[in-house]
């Protein structure tokens, strides 16, 4: 079929629409910590049913220690404090904006590849991080109210700061990722490695999963956040919410990322797949009442524009 892969790749921005609205949903009515404990505990259940269909166990069978070190360091970074600061931007500035600033994601990955790696940092990495950036200033800055200021910042300071703390979380998670599954590509037996090789990216992510849910309810039983676990259990609304959030998330989300890339090249994938913020505009304004404005429209194309520059250039 024609064009499969780059719809498949469309599906996943849609998929990834639907999991941020209804994480702003669940995550005002439960809190950041609350939703993320109870996404990340859910995760690893769904994975470890997937892998025990694909993989034959409930568990990454084939995963050293060294492997288990790096991918659980990168659950550490982008599931518990990369998603805890993305939730939380979503209850203070709102899941439209929260993945406006995710399109930073790309360019904090590129410069710790170049800082831990050793990666290439060219002048068209460096063009498409100031293109990003450029969009996301477009819509966070405005007119300055207060006398001698030209320019202020039109949403709450502490709303992008997660939203930064979310990229980064992102971008360095994914860094740390890759390093873990080339150390896991490396350690199973060459005989299977054939069959089972697509299906490795969910084996690692389970291992991400599970780090981010022990670290998450690690913090929930420290602080003690109200309304605390319990709560999810007595409210049906987020328990809809987070069941979508999950399957449209994690699974769903993740899973069709990948087989997209099994129908066309890396570069078209990620740039279509990166359109969320745009298309997050009118359903934020329909459920939420966001104002939907032309400089917050044309900041969202243009970061966009700027994440799709990092894979074609």
């Amino acid at each position: 079929m024609a064009y499969l892969g780059e719809l498949i790749s469309i599906g996943v921005a849609l998929s990834w629409t639907v999991a941020s609205l209804w994480s702003e949903i669940s995550s005002k009515r439960l809190g950041a910590q609350v939703m993320n404990t109870w996404r990340m505990a859910i995760s690893v259940a769904v994975y470890a049913v997937l892998s025990w269909v694909l993989l034959g166990a409930p568990y990454p069978v084939h995963a050293s220690a060294k492997t288990w070190m790096w991918l659980s360091l990168s659950g550490f970074i982008g599931f518990f404090l990369g998603d805890i600061c993305l939730l939380g931007s979503y209850v203070i500035i709102g899941a439209r904006l929260g993945q406006l600033f995710m399109t930073l994601a790309p360019a904090f990955a590129t410069f710790f590849g170049w800082l831990i790696l050793g990666q290439s940092l060219s002048w068209k990495s460096l063009l498409a991080m100031v293109i990003t950036m450029f969009g996301i200033g477009l819509t966070i800055l405005g007119h300055g109210h207060e006398k001698g200021k030209k320019i202020s910042l039109q949403i709450p300071l502490k709303g992008a700061l997660l939203g930064v703390g979310a990229a980064l979380g992102q971008g360095l998670g994914l860094i740390i990722s890759g390093i873990g599954m080339n150390h896991y590509l490396q350690e199973i037996p060459a005989d299977i490695l054939p069959g089972i090789e697509m299906y490795i990216p969910f084996s690692a992510n389970m291992i991400r999963c599970i780090t981010g849910f022990i670290a998450c309810l690690i913090l929930v039983l420290v602080v003690k956040p109200k309304p605390g676990m319990s709560a999810f259990l007595h409210d049906g609304k987020s328990m809809r919410a987070m069941a979508i959030v999950v399957l449209t998330g994690p699974v769903l989300g993740v899973g069709f990322s990948l087989m997209a890339l099994r129908y066309t090249a890396a570069g078209i994938a990620s740039t279509l797949q990166s359109t969320t913020p745009i298309l997050l505009l009118l359903p934020s304004h329909w459920m939420f009442g966001e104002k939907l404005t032309l400089r917050s429209i044309v900041g969202a194309i243009v970061s966009v524009i700027g994440v799709s520059l990092f894979f074609l250039l």
